[in-house]
C-alpha cells in the first residue's frame, strides 16, 4: 500500500530512542521528510544518523528540545518553519511520567507530569494547526498508553494524564474534521522499550522476585504470548498518521496483542 508520504513533512518528537525513534525510523523507510527532537543532542545526532543509513532516506533531520519547556518547544517551531516552512504530520511522545501511587507523589510531581505529559501536546498541537489549516491537510497522532483504557496500578500520574489526552483528541477531532486534519491516540500495552523494561523492574523489586518471573508473567496475559516490538507499533502509528487514512480520527486504540480485556 501506497501511504503517499513522500511530500509530507513529520515531526516526531521525543524520538532519539523507543517507540519514537521506531516511529521516525518507519516514516523515513516511506520516503517522508522526518524531524525528530529530544533533550541530548548527542544521542539524537547518532539516532539520526543510523536512520539515514538504515533507509537511505537523506531527508532526516534533529533539533534538541525539552518538551516541558516553552522556551524550547518555541524555538523548534520556529526552525521548523524557517528551514521546512511547517508540519504535515505531528507525532506527539514523550516519555512516561514518574511512577508512584497516590501518597508516594508530592505537588512538583504532578506539576511535571502535567507539563510533560499534557501540556507538552496542547503547546505543540496550538503550533502545528494553523499550517495544517492553511494546507486542508493534517495528521496528529496523541501517543498515549494502554492506562487510558486500563488503570494501571501505581501508575498514577500516568492514569490521569494519558486519559486527558483521549480527552484532548477526541475535542480536537471534532473541531478541526471540517479541515481535513485527523487526530488520534495510539497507546502501546507490553511493548519491549527501555521504559517497559524499567517498569518491569520496579514490579520485580517491589515483590522481591527476579525480573524474569515479572517478564513471564505479563507475557502468560497475552494472548500472543510475548511483548511486542517497536516497529510493529510504528507501523500502525504511520498507517494512522498518513494520506491513506482518510477516514479514522477521534479514536483511542491500544496496540498490545490483545492483552487488555476492558472493552
Amino acid at each position: 500500500m501506497d501511504l503517499h508520504l513522500t511530500d509530507k513533512i513529520v515531526l516526531v518528537t521525543a524520538s532519539s530512542k523507543g517507540l519514537g525513534k521506531a516511529t521516525a525510523l518507519e516514516f523515513a523507510k516511506e520516503g517522508a521528510t522526518v524531524l525528530l527532537s529530544s533533550r541530548t543532542e548527542e544521542t539524537l545526532a547518532l539516532t539520526v544518523e543510523e536512520i539515514k543509513g538504515l533507509t537511505n532516506n537523506p531527508n532526516v533531520h534533529y533539533k534538541t528540545c525539552d518538551m516541558t519547556s516553552a522556551q524550547e518547544l518555541n524555538a523548534l517551531f520556529k526552525w521548523v518553519i524557517e528551514e521546512f516552512g511547517g508540519v504535515d504530520v505531528l507525532i506527539n511522545n514523550t516519555g512516561g511520567p514518574t511512577a508512584g501511587g497516590f501518597k508516594d507523589l508530592a505537588d512538583e510531581d504532578w506539576m511535571t507530569a502535567f507539563e510533560k505529559n499534557l501540556l507538552s501536546y496542547i503547546r505543540t498541537t496550538r503550533s502545528v494547526l494553523l499550517y495544517m489549516q492553511a494546507n486542508d491537510f493534517g495528521r496528529i497522532i496523541n501517543i498515549a498508553s494502554s492506562s487510558t483504557k486500563e488503570v494501571i496500578d501505581g501508575l498514577i500520574l500516568s492514569n490521569t494524564f494519558r486519559s486527558g489526552m483521549v480527552g484532548l483528541t477526541k475535542s480536537l477531532a471534532r473541531e478541526y474534521a471540517k479541515h481535513n486534519i485527523l487526530v488520534n491516540t495510539i497507546g502501546p500495552g507490553r511493548i519491549a522499550t527501555d521504559r517497559v523494561a524499567e517498569l518491569d523492574q520496579l514490579s520485580a523489586d517491589r515483590q522481591g522476585i527476579p525480573i524474569e518471573d515479572v517478564i513471564k508473567t505479563n507475557k502468560n496475559l497475552i494472548p500472543i504470548g510475548r511483548y511486542g516490538e517497536p516497529e510493529e507499533f510504528a507501523k500502525a502509528v504511520v498507517f494512522l498518521a498518513s494520506p491513506a487514512n482518510t477516514y479514522m480520527t477521534g479514536q483511542s486504540l491500544i496496540i498490545d496483542g490483545g492483552m487488555l480485556k476492558a472493552l
